[in-house]
């Protein structure tokens, strides 16, 4: 995972299994089933590289020889929260490397007209001020669904909080970085702009019909 020197907060994963998975996730002939695999195999990659400052404590363990002392995570359970619908196809792939963690979900959606957040459901587990969250979409386009739903999660009481996304643009990135200078941004990939229609461009089209084969 690198710095982007010209964007302070915004973190790059070019793992090149990241990079090659993302690549066949851009094409637009590959099908319905592919897709959802290379989100939830991408996500758990960028999962890997997100969780590397996770803080630690020591615990005693039992071998089959002696006791000796090893680490695990401390504090409250992680929860990843994906914003409806696109999000949730980022979900599995994590909780296969972490699955203590707990979910909850925000719901969003973006009205074509206005490009402007609709926010129609919120639900995160409690203590929500001792927990790490990681908010989860794959597009990260005009930034507005991904600023409600961190400002969601702080009313709520989260002071902890990262965002994870496949593909970012900049307009996006400076967006959310106004609103949430705090929140670090890891993405496998910043593209170059957005359409008329506020799309993604290159971009991989629209990640929730391209999951659920509603395009």
């Amino acid at each position: 995972m690198t710095t982007t020197p010209d964007t302070p907060g915004l973190f790059v994963v070019r793992h090149p299994l990241v990079q090659h998975k993302l690549a066949l996730l851009r094409d637009r002939e590959t099908p319905t089933k592919i897709f959802k695999e290379l989100v939830d195999e991408i996500a758990m990659l960028m999962a890997y590289e997100a969780t590397a400052n996770l803080a630690l404590e020591p615990c005693e363990v039992v071998t089959p020889l002696e006791q000796t002392t090893g680490a695990r995570m401390a504090g409250k359970k992680l929860v990843l929260v994906p914003i409806l619908r696109a999000g949730l196809g980022m979900v599995e792939g994590i909780l296969r490397l972490i699955p203590s963690a707990r979910v909850g979900h925000v719901g969003l959606y973006r009205d074509h007209d206005s490009l402007k957040p609709v926010d129609y459901y919120f639900k995160v587990p409690a203590d929500t001020a001792s927990r790490e969250f990681f908010v989860l979409d794959p597009m990260l386009a005009t930034g507005g669904s991904a600023v409600a739903a961190i400002t969601r999660l702080k009313n709520a009481g989260a002071t902890r909080i990262r965002f994870l996304c496949l593909v970012a643009a900049p307009v996006g990135v400076e967006r959310l970085r106004a609103a949430h200078p705090d929140v670090p941004i890891i993405a496998a990939a910043l593209d170059r702009e957005l359409s008329a229609n506020g799309y993604i461009l290159p971009g991989l089209g629209d990640a929730g019909d391209r999951l659920f084969g509603t395009r």
